[in-house]
């Protein structure tokens, strides 16, 4: 397995020209993938009881994206931070690192540090 402590991270550039507008924080990976199940973009990667797809179960551009953060992992490569939200649904949603969330998720990674918008954060804080 993956360790977190291994893994270097830097800010997603969606963030870059609004990072005062979002937090930092380390997402409880169970809680969020919980949540995530209810979204309606999880079906590429997530199966419908909450497990999560393997490689080639995944659609082409999905395992596409997947090899590239398998390659990082593997070279000590930077993963960009995801970005998590909270959508109309009241779920979790993934809107930019989707791969790296659920690549991390897969390989048993419990915590994950991600970009959430402030305005998010009181729905989030059930999520730590």
């Amino acid at each position: 397995m993956t360790e977190i402590q291994t893994i270097k991270f830097t800010d997603n550039p969606v963030i870059l020209n609004n990072r005062d507008r979002y937090l930092d924080v380390d997402i409880n990976v169970e809680k969020a993938l919980k949540s995530w199940k209810s979204s309606l973009y999880s079906f590429q990667w997530m199966h419908s009881d909450g497990r999560i797809k393997d490689r080639t179960e995944l659609p082409e551009e999905e395992q596409a994206l997947q090899d590239k953060i398998e390659d990082r992992l593997k070279n000590g490569g930077i993963l960009e931070k995801p970005v998590l939200g909270i959508g109309l649904l009241e779920n979790v949603e993934i809107g930019s690192g989707r791969a790296t969330f659920l690549t991390l998720a897969a390989k048993g990674i419990k915590t994950i540090p991600v970009h959430i918008p402030k305005s998010h954060q009181k729905e989030f804080s059930l999520l730590l």
